[in-house]
């Protein structure tokens, strides 16, 4: 079964590849109270078509390269444009 999670684009600069920051609620062992904890992952985007900002599923896959075994399935939600507000 194949892990699927929904996280945050921080960069689109690679080609066919995305950064996104994917969080997590932790409970402290101690106190008990709940953590927001972020990991960063680097996932395949086939098209190019995720944009800084865009909210993501990915899912996880096959390695496809040193760093990369996630693949984005789809784009969730997308971020506001600049060009669209002007």
């Amino acid at each position: 079964m194949m892990r699927k999670v929904v996280g945050r684009v921080l960069s689109d600069k690679m080609d066919k590849s995305v950064t996104v920051s994917v969080e997590r609620l932790v409970r402290h062992p101690v106190y008990g109270k709940y953590i927001r904890r972020t990991s960063t992952i680097i996932a395949h985007d086939e098209d190019n078509g995720c944009r800084q900002g865009d909210t993501v599923a990915i899912s996880e896959c096959r390695p496809l390269s040193r760093h990369k075994s996630w693949r984005v399935v789809e784009i969730v939600v997308r971020a506001a444009s600049d060009e669209a507000q002007t």
